[in-house]
């Protein structure tokens, strides 16, 4: 019987071996001195296992057909925000970004009110940078004048 939990479990087992099949350029290297592809190699293999432990006890949750599409515009309302912020994160800067994003998620989508959305996006945005860029160094985007 094809479920939702199997269809799941089989659409990460396919995403796990579409990255293993991609990770196929990069040197594994070795357990003492792993190389770039040694990481993505590790987690794939661990998602084929889970999504195809999905699979095999997902026999007992609803039936796929059964799915309703009821949230699509809040799926497509996310998708944009995240085609938004792969296109303006160089542009805009990771601070500048990661505020809109959280703002129109918040505004737009939670219809939290304005105040609200103003201080979550702004902890959010300065708050996150502060965390990879200051204490533990990451380097992320800026944006105009250095912001």
């Amino acid at each position: 019987m094809l479920t939702r939990d199997r269809v799941a479990g089989a659409v990460l087992v396919l995403f796990a071996l579409f990255v293993l099949s991609e990770n196929r350029a990069y040197p594994l290297g070795s357990y003492h001195k792993p190389g770039p592809g040694y990481m993505p190699l590790l987690l794939a293999c661990i998602l084929a296992i889970a999504g195809a432990l999905i699979v095999l006890a997902g026999g007992h949750s609803p039936s796929f057909a059964s799915l309703s599409w009821s949230e699509w515009r809040h799926a497509t309302a996310i998708l944009g925000g995240c085609a938004f912020t792969s296109l303006a994160l160089e542009r805009l800067g990771y601070r500048l970004t990661t505020f809109l994003l959280v703002g129109f998620l918040l505004w737009v989508l939670e219809r939290r009110r304005p105040l609200t959305v103003l201080v979550a996006s702004a902890l959010l945005s300065f708050g996150t940078y502060y965390l990879f860029c200051t204490l533990l160094q990451v380097p992320l985007p800026l944006g105009p004048g250095g912001f």
